[in-house]
């Protein structure tokens, strides 16, 4: 699957519409109660990037950055201004903020996750497109140095160490992110006309999986 490791405009993402999509299988019962599944061990995330256009200068910068994926053919980055970083959106990001893994004496490389918590529930998000240099890393409470004791390929989310942490000991990491995705459209339709009495074409965006 081609992917193109370019950001959709933040400015034209900023105020669009969407969010997580969960798929869950729903069997009512005879008795009147119910039984639920799901296929879907992850949340897929879908936007719509028209809501957020504001002028034809805007339209222009979509149909180039549409053009250039070549429509649904390659994915791209996308800022989810709802939710871009590993901890709460109001404060900056620390390398404490997530736990990403225990150290075992031999692995080397980690990905990046995000755990959504809820009570005593909680839902593990890989992450796998993090902004570069925005990924803090820290081992056992102290922040380590990027370029010193470990590197991050941002296409990825993995964080590899120079030398491999010890047994139990804790690994954290903050950063910011973009969700991959592709338009879900090949075609994008606009009215001039009606666009500058307020109509904004519909743009449809959907996360890919990796």
């Amino acid at each position: 699957m081609a992917f193109h490791e370019v950001r959709f405009p933040a400015n034209l993402s900023f105020g669009s519409v969407g969010g997580p999509e969960r798929r869950t299988e729903v069997v009512a019962l005879t008795n009147g109660f119910e039984e639920r599944n799901t296929p879907w061990a992850q949340s897929r995330r879908r936007y719509d990037a028209g809501v957020s256009l504001r002028s034809l200068d805007d339209i222009g910068a979509l149909i180039a950055f549409f053009e250039a994926r070549q429509g649904q053919l390659s994915g791209f980055r996308w800022k989810d201004w709802a939710d871009f970083k590993s901890g709460r959106a109001s404060v900056p990001v620390a390398y404490d903020d997530q736990l990403i893994g225990i150290g075992d004496g031999v692995k080397t490389g980690y990905q990046l996750i995000k755990t959504y918590a809820s009570g005593a529930e909680a839902q593990v998000r890989v992450i796998a497109k993090p902004v570069a240099g925005t990924v803090r890393v820290g081992l056992q409470g102290d922040e380590l140095a990027e370029g010193v004791h470990y590197t991050v390929d941002t296409t990825s989310g993995i964080v590899s160490f120079a030398s491999a942490p010890a047994v139990d000991e804790r690994i954290t990491a903050g950063y910011e992110f973009d969700v991959p995705v592709r338009f879900d459209t090949d075609r994008i339709q606009v009215s001039v006309a009606s666009f500058q009495a307020g109509d904004v074409p519909q743009v449809p965006v959907v996360e890919v999986r990796l």
